[in-house]
């Protein structure tokens, strides 16, 4: 999706760029090329328009189109724009008063949950933060060993207990957490179906017992609109969508 947009992008820059001036009417064609552009890389209409009313008010408003270089000036627009719609800069984790600061994972199955624990964990230790995963997914196949293995590999360890409860499991990892001094919990849940009331119960039940400051919705990046529909009853807060 994204590199099918991206050659869009492209296309639409590089005719701006073959031409000496850009009128008018050169933006408004090039403008409508970017929101096709946009819808069928399934961005929402509203947040398209929006967009494209952003772009053209800054580039005519700003007399970009009289100015030198109008066309690298109407791209950095775009660009900005972009980056703007996408959340703007990088956000921050938030943490507890006192530290464990729990992450909990949430998101459908297979959306690359496990990954971004090992991933998120590595950013935290490199940051000088001592980080501890927790395995808290018994339900999919080899999904401990993968989460024990990404440990091994990076050198951070894993919490597991085999044959508990999930909420049971991550209570009590983040008492031992807080006992051996670790200052985040990564907490690796079981992908979930919009379908499976008992998968969601399940979730829910770990954000009450855990409370954790920062909870984090993954999903694909090939989702689309779709990702705001997974259910957010036990999503605190989400940016944009992460991919792994």
């Amino acid at each position: 999706m994204f590199e099918s947009l991206s050659d869009r992008l492209n296309g639409v820059f590089d005719k701006l760029r073959s031409r000496g001036r850009v009128t008018e009417e050169d933006l408004k064609v090039a403008l409508r090329e970017v929101r096709i552009a946009l819808l069928e890389a399934d961005v929402n209409l509203k947040v398209v328009r929006q967009f494209i009313k952003s772009v053209e008010e800054k580039a005519l408003g700003a007399d970009v189109l009289k100015g030198l270089n109008p066309a690298q000036q109407v791209i950095k627009i775009v660009h900005d724009e972009l980056v703007e719609v996408l959340g703007g800069g990088a956000a921050k984790i938030n943490t507890a008063t006192h530290p464990p600061n729990v992450i909990m994972l949430v998101g459908l199955q297979g959306a690359g949950k496990t990954t971004l624990a090992a991933k998120l964990s590595l950013m935290l230790r490199k940051q000088g933060q001592r980080p501890i995963m927790v395995a808290a997914d018994p339900y999919r196949p080899a999904a401990v060993t993968q989460i024990q293995t990404l440990g091994k590999q990076l050198d951070i360890p894993v919490y597991h207990e085999p044959n508990r409860k999930p909420p049971d499991l991550a209570q009590d990892a983040v008492k031992y957490a807080d006992r051996m001094s670790f200052n985040y919990v990564i907490v690796d849940t079981a992908g979930r179906t919009v379908l499976s009331d008992a998968m969601m119960r399940e979730v829910a039940e770990i954000r009450k017992r855990l409370n954790p400051p920062e909870v984090l919705l993954v999903a694909d990046a090939m989702t689309g609109q779709d990702a705001v529909k997974v259910p957010s009853s036990s999503i605190s807060r989400s940016g944009s969508p992460a991919s792994c």
